[in-house]
C-alpha cells in the first residue's frame, strides 16, 4: 500500500475582535462611540502574525448591539407548501385509469400509456397498487399532506400488491410502517 507523503494541513478559520473608543481632552476614553473591528485569519495557528487578515470594521454607537450575521436581503423564503404525497396522487391515478378501461374510454394500457407519456411497464406497476387490500388502499387515500416524505414509497408497496393473502398484505404493510 502506498501513502501520500504530501498531506496538508486542515485550514482553520481564526478571529478576533479588536474594541476601541475614542480619547477625549483629559485622556480618558470618550464612550460615544466604540470602534469594533473584527480580524478574521484563514489559514494555519498564527495567520494574525503572518499578516494572512481580512478585516472588517463597523462603527456603532455605545447602546447598539452589533451582529456579525448580515441583515436578510429581500423576502426570505416562504416555508415550504405541504403536498400530496406521491403515492396517494399514484393511487388516485390507478382509479382513475381503471375507470377509463372499465368505460371503454380507452382500450388498453398501452392507450394510456400513449396519452399520459410513460412506458407501459409503469402504468402496468402504477396499475398494480389496486391489487392492494381495500383497508391498505384506504390507509393511503386519507394519508394527509405533508412536507416531509412519506413512510413508504410506491415502490416498496410492489412486493406487498404480489401477496395474494389479504392477512399477509396487511402484516407485511404494518411492518412497513413500523420501519
Amino acid at each position: 500500500m502506498c501513502r501520500s507523503t504530501n498531506r496538508q494541513a486542515d485550514p482553520e478559520v481564526w478571529f478576533r475582535i479588536v474594541h476601541i473608543s475614542q480619547v477625549g481632552q483629559s485622556g480618558a476614553p470618550v464612550a460615544a462611540y466604540r470602534k469594533q473591528m473584527v480580524e478574521i485569519a484563514l489559514g494555519p495557528k498564527g495567520a494574525f502574525e503572518n499578516g494572512n487578515i481580512g478585516a472588517l470594521t463597523h462603527q456603532a454607537p455605545l447602546n447598539q448591539v452589533l451582529s456579525a450575521v448580515p441583515p436578510v436581503r429581500g423576502d426570505p423564503k416562504p416555508p415550504p407548501e405541504p403536498k400530496t404525497p406521491r403515492v396517494v396522487e399514484l393511487l388516485r391515478k390507478a382509479f382513475e385509469w381503471k375507470d377509463l378501461l372499465e368505460s371503454g374510454k380507452v382500450a388498453s394500457q398501452t392507450e394510456i400509456a400513449r396519452r399520459e407519456g410513460i412506458s407501459r411497464a409503469r402504468v402496468t406497476q402504477v396499475m398494480s397498487m389496486l391489487r392492494l387490500g381495500s383497508e391498505i388502499q384506504e390507509r393511503i387515500l386519507s394519508m394527509p399532506n405533508a412536507i416531509r416524505r412519506p413512510p413508504f414509497s410506491e415502490r416498496v408497496l410492489r412486493p406487498i400488491a404480489t401477496m395474494s393473502d389479504s392477512c399477509e398484505q396487511r402484516r407485511e404493510f404494518q411492518k412497513l410502517l413500523m420501519k
